[in-house]
């Protein structure tokens, strides 16, 4: 008798979403580097479109650090360390000023022959079209003085994420160039059809090159001065446009017509009682500045954000959809750009590498060497199950505010090619849910929001099986199909179609209560259905932005609205991501526990949109709060430890900062202090302002073709037509 022995085969959940592929381990993966920067608490980062210098607060970037100058996902400087007869020098200040430009004000250390302070250098630096240095040396002693100023140089021509990780080795593949007369250091690097090139020109040529090391020998007489400007360019590509600054005067000039100055003279002017919302508004103007990027696009200039500093500055389905969403109320611009840009890259067949299929709108768009060469997926991406619903409700978004028929039209196949991903590529299962599971061996596990490998997760910690449906993707269909009709009714002139979606939306939401609804508890949402369509019984912040979406009845918003205000969800500093009765919470685990301006953001809106506006306003005022413990600017995320424990909000380790949907949080809290929407064509106003904020008033705000102003103190309010 012959036994068969039985073949467990394992199943697919995100912490090993193909199981029996081969994964190269030699390929970062982008979750690899959890620990903090090794820059220091103080490191300074500049940035430009898709460019950023990122140094310690000396200027400094050591190698074997996360620091450097980075365009379009390639390192191309890993290190640039100055010093002073051997030695480096110390920060008396140093900081940005503007988001492309920072100031260094350096001196020496106690040396052998040079007491401590006698020489002051000066770094000045921008980012634009490449690197911009100016280093100054002033003497501040009686006597000539004779140092050695050396400028380390190094590049690796790593991949973004290689940096995130582990860098490759490349120094057999890079060449040198050096000019003999010091004034140009030329390295360059092939790899097949990838080829990159870094240029350090000097206005002061070096008195010799060591290996890689630029070397003055400075002979300053008494009370002297020394000066070079360095420059690294770039070559852009031939869709981005050239920023704006090209000298340090403009980028160093307090005042004047400067690129900073012009797009702030361009947004509504906003008033405010609360010098904290005033802080936080001004540092969110110029944040989503610092993050947009401009492209060429069918002749016409488009501006959209890219996600953040430093890892995500680049064009991201979920997060640029939302942070323009975010900003929509305020002026159209950005939401354009992201639906046009984002249009084009939409999806036309199944490509199981970069989970592609028709109608789906991208993840993630990626540059560098792993991507040009084949060896990463993301030329663009698609893993991500929102982005086509999230596209949909921003196009219906940015018409509401706009009436932009001509758009909507110019559009009107990609959003029923969206609709169709929704039904079709979307549903695996043709439940009538969305869910998601990758079919590439480097394909993110989670492609939801909280897109970390537990991220979804059962209220034991166990992780759930393969493919998942998350409950807020669900109300994200429901509202996206119910704006599509108000289009199909409007624009699109397809009223068949809006009778269809209407009707699609009535079901989804019935039976979107029959299985995602939890009794026990006190009563919830599950966040997930997972492969077997069992209810994944975590209680999470997810709920928060089913209210957003709109798919919540009426008779239970206010049990959602009371467990998101509960002592185990709500931290004092917003809503958690997971409820501390979980097993899995961790108050420093990415989506375990931590808080989420963006996710708080949406929450805020949707218990606004319920009624529930006292809830509403504790959100945006625990948030507003918070930004004042990180220089009015909200980070990614901070940890979800309970405000009475700390007279602080603990930083989330890594967070990105900028980010984008955190940066466009404090613009979706306004509108939920204020009520304020876009209906038929007219400004809706209906406010109800905490105490502590006082007025809000907003000169020049954009709607339908036209300027309004609005202005509002505790329940009252007004919207005029601007003069």
């Amino acid at each position: 008798m012959t036994e068969v022995a039985d073949t467990v085969v394992a199943r697919a959940t995100p912490a090993n979403p193909v199981p029996g592929k081969t994964i190269d381990r030699s390929i970062p993966s982008p979750e690899r580097r959890n620990l903090p920067p090794e820059l220091g608490p103080d490191a300074i980062a500049i940035l430009e479109g898709r460019t950023f210098m990122y140094s310690d607060a000396v200027g400094d970037v050591v190698r074997g650090t996360i620091g450097g100058l980075i365009h379009a996902d390639t390192r191309f400087l890993d290190q640039w360390v100055l010093t002073v007869d051997g030695e480096r020098l110390l920060a008396l200040r140093s900081g940005t000023v503007d988001h492309y430009s920072a100031a260094f004000y350096l001196t020496n250390p106690r040396m052998e022959h040079l007491m401590p302070n006698a020489l002051g250098i000066r770094r000045l630096r921008f980012v634009g079209d490449g690197l911009h240095e100016r280093i100054e040396v002033s003497s501040y002693v009686e006597q000539p003085l004779k140092v050695e100023l050396r400028l380390s140089v190094g590049n690796d021509f790593a991949d973004l994420f290689e940096v995130k990780a582990f860098v490759r080795d490349r120094s057999a593949q890079i060449t040198r160039d050096h000019a003999a007369d010091g004034s140009r250091l030329v390295f360059r690097y092939t790899n097949e059809a990838f080829a990159a090139e870094t240029l350090v020109e000097l206005s002061t040529p070096a008195d010799r090159v060591e290996a890689d090391e630029l070397v003055w020998d400075l002979d300053l007489p008494a009370r002297g001065e020394w000066l070079c400007e360095i420059r690294v360019p770039l070559r852009l590509g031939p869709r981005e446009i050239q920023p704006l600054h090209r000298d340090f005067g403009e980028a160093f000039a307090s005042e004047g017509d400067d690129p900073v100055s012009r797009w702030l003279a361009q947004l509504p002017k906003f008033e405010t009682d609360s010098a904290v919302l005033s802080q936080v508004v001004t540092r969110s103007a110029r944040d989503l500045l610092a993050l947009r990027i401009a492209v060429k696009h069918d002749g016409e200039e488009i501006v959209l954000p890219a996600a953040g500093l430093p890892w995500f500055l680049t064009l991201f389905g979920r997060d640029t959809l939302l942070t323009a969403y975010q900003a929509a109320a305020f002026g159209p611009r950005l939401a354009r750009g992201a639906l046009i840009a984002l249009a084009a890259l939409q999806g036309t067949k199944r490509d199981d590498f970069r989970d592609e299929e028709p109608g789906k709108i991208p993840h993630e768009l990626r540059a560098g060497e792993l991507t040009r060469l084949g060896l990463k997926p993301h030329s663009p991406y698609y893993g991500t199950a929102d982005a086509t619903i999230l596209w949909l409700i921003l196009l219906s978004e940015y018409w509401r505010w706009t009436r932009d028929d001509d758009l909507v039209v110019s559009l009107k196949d990609n959003a029923l090619a969206a609709l169709r991903w929704i039904d079709e590529s979307g549903d695996l299962d043709g439940d009538g849910y969305v869910e998601y599971a990758t079919r590439s061996a480097q394909g993110l596990g989670n492609q939801c929001w909280r897109d970390s490998w537990d991220g979804i997760q059962f209220a034991d910690g166990a992780i759930p099986p393969l493919p998942i449906a998350t409950c807020e993707i669900q109300g994200y269909v429901y509202d996206a199909k119910l704006r599509l009709a108000e289009l199909a009714d409007g624009p699109m002139a397809d009223s068949a179609l809006a009778t269809v979606l209407r009707k699609e939306a009535t079901v989804l939401q019935e039976q979107f209560e029959r299985d995602f609804w939890i009794d026990s508890r006190g009563g919830f949402y599950a966040i997930a259905l997972d492969g077997d369509k069992s209810q994944v019984d975590s209680l999470t912040s997810n709920i928060g932005q089913l209210l957003w979406s709109g798919i919540v009845p009426k008779e239970r918003a206010g049990i959602i609205a009371g467990q998101l205000m509960s002592d185990a969800l709500n931290s004092g500093w917003g809503v958690r991501t997971l409820s501390t009765d979980d097993h899995g919470f961790n108050p420093i685990g990415y989506h375990l526990g931590t808080v989420w301006p963006h996710d708080n953001s949406l929450i805020a809106l949707g218990l606004a949109r319920y009624g529930f506006r006292d809830e509403a306003n504790s959100i945006a005022t625990a948030l507003l709060q918070a930004s004042t413990f990180s220089n009015y600017r909200l980070p990614e995320a901070f940890a979800g430890y309970e405000r009475s424990t700390s007279r602080f909000p603990i930083p989330y380790p890594t967070a990105c900062s900028p980010q984008a949907w955190a940066t466009g949080a404090p613009l979706a809290l306004i509108r939920a202090m204020l009520g304020l929407n876009a209906v038929d064509g007219k400004l809706v106003l209906d406010p109800q302002l905490p105490d502590e904020i006082g007025r809000i008033s907003i000169s020049g705000l954009p709607a339908f073709g036209r300027k309004w102003d609005v202005e509002a103190v505790g329940s009252n309010g007004y919207v005029r037509l601007a003069r």
